[in-house]
């Protein structure tokens, strides 16, 4: 079993995403000892910038019109990335909460895979994702709750949550599950990144 676990968040050990996937990939791999994990960390990963070799290489690409030395090194990466995922039969992602949205490294790393023909086909007419991936697993983790009687101008949480959801089955992932995690900024936050590990413990069962 090989999974594709990928880390967008920058603190390392001190991270709370980081903390409950970990938790889950060791009960997992007690489940399933032939379990090989993938980890790509995104702050390690030196990814490439979504530029205009790149872009350039993504309208050739789709045109099957041949690439120049600069669009074919920046191919040559994305391609590189993309492989991680259509090697992987499980994906699991830790995602702390910037500014309403996704850390931007997660971002990039979307813009740069999602790719028509290598995740995604496009016929004209209708999309088609290219991965056939059982199950993802998607940390979720914020510093503050959702409530919306407290703060009424609260933009809301879960436009991030279902963002992710539309990707992951969008190239392919049939079944996506969720763990929640808030207050982790405040005197909740050990208490809530537990509950979090366990509940992340109990799906590694049947994953």
């Amino acid at each position: 079993m090989r999974l594709l676990h990928i880390v967008s968040s920058p603190r390392g050990p001190r991270s709370a995403s980081f903390a409950i996937t970990n938790a889950f990939l060791q009960a997992y791999g007690r489940t399933c000892p032939a379990l090989a994990v993938d980890t790509l960390n995104l702050w390690e990963a030196d990814l490439p910038e979504f530029d205009s070799g790149a872009i350039g290489a993504k309208y050739k690409a789709v045109a099957r019109e041949p690439l120049d030395a600069a669009e074919t090194a920046a191919w040559t990466r994305i391609a590189g990335l993309v492989r991680r995922f259509e090697q992987a039969q499980r994906i699991v992602v830790g995602v702390p909460m910037w500014n309403f949205g996704l850390p931007y490294k997660l971002k990039q790393l979307i813009d740069l895979v999602s790719q028509r023909g290598l995740l995604f086909s496009f016929d004209g007419r209708a999309y088609g994702p290219l991965l056939r991936i059982p199950r993802a697993l998607v940390v979720h983790v914020r510093g503050q709750g959702h409530d919306p009687a407290a703060s009424p101008v609260d933009p809301g949480f879960a436009h991030q949550a279902d963002y992710l959801d539309f990707w992951l089955r969008f190239i392919g992932v049939q079944e996506v599950r969720r763990v929640m995690v808030e207050h982790t900024w405040d005197g909740r936050a050990a208490q809530a990144i537990e509950a979090a590990k366990a509940q992340a413990v109990a799906l590694a069962r049947d994953f």
